[in-house]
């Protein structure tokens, strides 16, 4: 009788727990619905008010976009509100397909100009070349539009037609062309040849659909060309589609390993994702190339290849952008792109290096302190990374900094237009990988310069007016300023000096420019090789055999 009284005191308690528990539990979801309710309510209310009263007139959709777009800020970067007319824009930023005629168009000064007409495609066989300036659009002058709105009169339905008219460089006549657009899809890898006879090399710039099948195709006729060694450049890769991640990893990961966790809030987001095919190679000697703007998917294919010991990664720090979006669809043809989880490589690392679920006072998210960044070890031999902040280079290349000649140079567009003029008057060079600048080439240069503006001031110069600036201030110039006079005078520039004093870098740049007038994306790619200092580590790493098992398995600390 009191076992049966102790059960049913029992399952009062829970009964009576359980219902307040719900009582609370539906309490705190009125209570968030009402909060939504209430300020959906006010933003009618504000925007009617406004719509009303506002001295001027209110335009509703650059208004409420205005509006949508300040709350997504909020979240994150990433998070962001896709209305109906750009949403064509989006699909070419995730399916690299478009209806077109196949070119880069970019500003040089106030000209619209041909960056880059892809190889095969309308722009290119209809004869339009790099430097080409875009003077109309049927039959619409376009000097006073920006890029993207020249971008949109170009691109149309394939089938349809466009007339461009065209000013070439030194030419005086301009060049009528009616091209027709067609499906343009961009590879993603625009390039992969050998190296040296034994050391194959691939470029991926984007993860769109079909990476996984290009990059395959690139490797295995890599490897029928003799290489035994690969350098895989990943550098300012902004990242793309999860799945092609995942199975461009699994090229070099045997089957049913994790290559990414994701964890979300809704439960359908948080899974675990493993490679579902036999690999491609899980022994070739691998060097992936990462920079500061490789990001994304970029960092799920760096990061699995370095926790599994897989491969040497050689650069600097990627992006640190460990977090996954999806998109959903919203009422007139609309769609919110929101991030829905985050993602873990193999060693549990997360590397989001930004944290936007805590900001500072003024709104701004910051990155996440070392303090609390966590070691991991790697797969199979152990290395210990951070999260927070990135795939960390096995080994980091500094970049040097360019001479202020050079980038005066390039912001000018005088290496740009000098490259124009030199192919047409040379209608054919050696190949991209051979091409070099004769020195009567580059005296021709620098006397082409004569005259053209271009002047900068060094990082030197800069520090001495801001000496001169700050002695000033503290009332110390009068007693210094014989020295900082002779000082000026010692380190003032002289562009002729400086022509020659950089002539290798200045060089290197020119090279790269003329080639790709050639050669298109293709040459300016491999026309690098020689100078491009990450490229340069890779090969030494991958012909010392020793130096590269160490990297993967360094030695037990003797501490």
């Amino acid at each position: 009788m009191r076992t049966q009284q102790k059960n049913k005191t029992t399952k009062i308690i829970v009964f009576v727990s359980l219902v307040a528990f719900l009582s609370f539990a539906f309490k705190g979801v009125e209570d968030r619905y009402f909060e939504i309710a209430k300020n959906l309510d006010i933003f009618a209310t504000l925007y009617k008010e406004v719509n009303r009263y506002y001295v001027d007139e209110v335009n509703p959709n650059k208004l409420i976009k205005s509006g949508i777009d300040g709350m997504l800020a909020s979240l994150d970067p990433y998070t962001n509100y896709i209305p109906e007319d750009e949403i064509e824009d989006y699909r070419t930023v995730t399916t690299g397909q478009y209806g077109g005629i196949g070119a880069v168009i970019g500003k040089r000064g106030d000209k619209t100009i041909i960056l880059m007409p892809y190889e095969g495609f309308p722009a290119q066989l209809a004869g339009m070349r790099i430097g080409d300036q875009i003077i109309s659009i049927d039959g619409t002058i376009i000097n006073d539009k920006n890029t993207g709105e020249v971008s949109k009169m170009l691109k149309g339905q394939a089938g349809t037609k466009v007339k461009v008219v065209l000013k070439r460089y030194g030419k005086k006549e301009e060049i009528p062309l009616e091209i027709t657009r067609q499906k343009i899809k961009v590879d993603n890898v625009p390039f992969h040849g050998m190296v040296d006879n034994e050391i194959g090399y691939f470029h991926l710039t984007d993860f769109t659909a079909g990476a996984s099948k290009e990059i395959r195709d690139a490797i295995e006729d890599l490897k029928s060309k003799g290489a035994k060694k690969l350098i895989f450049d990943l550098r300012d890769n902004p990242g793309g589609l999860l799945h092609e991640a995942i199975a461009i990893a699994n090229i070099f990961v045997e089957k049913d390993n994790p290559i990414v966790i994701t964890k979300g809030k809704v439960a359908e987001w948080s899974k675990t994702y493993n490679a579902l095919d036999k690999a491609l190679d899980t022994e070739i000697p691998i060097v992936i190339l990462v920079n500061g703007r490789s990001a994304s998917a970029s960092e799920i294919v760096s990061g699995v290849v370095q926790d599994y010991d897989r491969g040497v990664i050689i650069g600097q720090k990627t992006f640190g952008k460990g977090l996954v979006q999806a998109t959903r669809p919203l009422s007139y043809n609309s769609q919110l792109k929101v991030t829905t989880a985050k993602y873990y490589i193999p060693s549990g690392r997360c590397i989001q290096a930004i944290d936007y679920s805590h900001k500072n006072k003024d709104g701004a998210a910051e990155s996440i302190p070392d303090s609390l960044k966590v070691p991991f070890k790697t797969k199979k031999n152990g290395r210990v990374f951070y999260d927070g902040g990135g795939v960390a280079a096995d080994i980091t290349v500094e970049k040097p900094l360019m001479a202020q000649i050079t980038l005066s140079l390039i912001e000018k567009n005088l290496l740009f237009d000098f490259a124009t003029e030199f192919a047409l008057k040379n209608t054919t060079i050696t190949s991209a990988k051979e091409f070099s600048l004769k020195d009567s080439e580059y005296q021709d240069f620098t006397k082409w310069l004569v005259g053209k503006e271009y002047d900068y001031k060094t990082k030197v110069e800069t520090d001495i007016e801001t000496l001169i600036s700050t002695s000033k201030k503290e009332k110390y110039y009068d007693d210094i300023k014989e020295q900082i006079q002779n000082l000026s005078t010692k380190v003032s520039h002289n562009k002729e000096s400086d022509l020659i004093k950089f002539k290798t870098e200045i060089k290197e740049m020119l090279e790269h420019e003329i080639v790709s007038r050639y050669y298109l994306r293709k040459g300016i790619i491999e026309a690098s090789f020689d100078y491009d200092p990450d490229v340069i580590e890779a090969i030494k790493v991958l012909n010392d055999t020793d130096r590269y098992a160490k990297i993967l398995k360094p030695e037990p600390s003797k501490d």
